[in-house]
């Protein structure tokens, strides 16, 4: 490991001037940046601890909604009663997103940052755009398994690696965004971003900018869901996951969110299939039309052309589960 300087600022302006400094990276969990320092993958200049600042809490608002510190740790959130309750796919996602002691020490401001786990990212022999820009993908056409689906690019094709991700899509959260212009809040649809030609720029944030907390809406009336399927059932990466919400009224359709990972290269906010389900019947013909509507536009490739067909019958799985509750209540 390569020096660097170590700081560990007393509040969230101490920290965002110290990241000022060229090279720079927050330190929370460490779940994910400390592995790619190992891996000469992160170089930073300067490491900012941010695990003392007062940022980890999660609180009421006023609106009924949460505002979820950045520092809360991943456990800490999906056992909080009011997230069991009012927002469960998210505690079904977290719960599913890694072993305990990863989320003891995991915190949400860097779980929605972590980096995707394709194997040719961590490889230094091997040509990764998303780690050296302008070397080449060798995921393309090497081992591509585990790879995206959706919103991928002829520069890259990793899949974003988070399940907490995948549920607050579907929650329509927003990130509050702590930097040296002041506060902004982004909606987590637009905090990551497709690969496109540069897909070593995964997110919106400007440099030195800090995450300070996540916040959800009030709660939805309509239940939800997060279901997620891997190759083994204990901690593993999604094949496919999804998001969902649904409210059924009188046979009709009147509420949908639905979120899929494991198959894009950002969480995947599954508009598509949402407008053509809302409205609708909820019978399993209009279930799988939507899925597969939306999983139209997926760019396959050999070994992951699967993948389209496991998340379309998983999008129907999940919703005839949360209909039949639905009609059951």
């Amino acid at each position: 490991m390569r020096p660097f300087v170590y700081v560990k600022p007393k509040d969230v302006e101490s920290a965002v001037l110290a990241a000022a400094a060229p090279r720079s990276k927050f330190l929370g969990g460490g779940t994910n940046l400390v592995d790619l320092m190992r891996e000469g993958i992160e170089t930073p200049d300067t490491v900012v601890d941010v695990t003392g600042l007062p940022l980890d809490t999660i609180e009421e608002l006023p609106a009924g909604g949460l505002r979820i510190g950045a520092l809360v740790r991943n456990s800490t959130l999906a056992a909080d009663r009011r997230v069991r309750t009012g927002y469960r796919m998210l505690s079904e996602a977290l719960l599913s997103g890694a072993s305990g002691q990863l989320r003891n020490m995991a915190t949400v401001g860097g779980n929605l940052l972590q980096r995707t786990r394709c194997p040719y990212f961590y490889d230094h022999s091997a040509a990764c755009n998303k780690r050296d820009p302008g070397s080449g993908c060798d995921a393309l056409d090497g081992f591509h398994r585990g790879c995206a689906v959706l919103g991928v690019s002829g520069s890259c094709i990793a899949t974003h690696p988070s399940d907490m991700c995948v549920a607050l899509a579907a929650l329509d959260a927003v990130v509050e965004v702590r930097g040296a212009a002041g506060i902004r809040r982004v909606p987590l649809a637009e905090l990551h971003r497709l690969p496109g030609n540069t897909p070593n720029l995964e997110n919106t944030l400007a440099a030195g900018e800090l995450i300070t907390a996540v916040e959800l809406p009030a709660p939805l009336s309509a239940r939800s869901v997060y279901r997620k399927v891997r190759d083994r059932a204990s901690y593993a990466f999604a094949l496919v996951s999804v998001a969902a919400v649904l409210q059924v009224d009188d046979g009709t359709i009147s509420q949908v969110r639905l979120a899929l990972g494991g198959v894009g290269a950002k969480p995947w906010r599954a508009h598509e299939a949402e407008r053509l389900l809302l409205g609708g019947p909820a019978d399993e013909d209009a279930f799988r039309r939507a899925a597969e509507a939306e999983l139209a536009a997926a760019t396959v490739r050999p070994e992951n052309a699967f993948k389209v067909t496991l998340a379309t019958s998983t999008i129907v799985a999940v919703l005839g589960q949360l209909s039949e509750n639905g009609a059951r209540e």
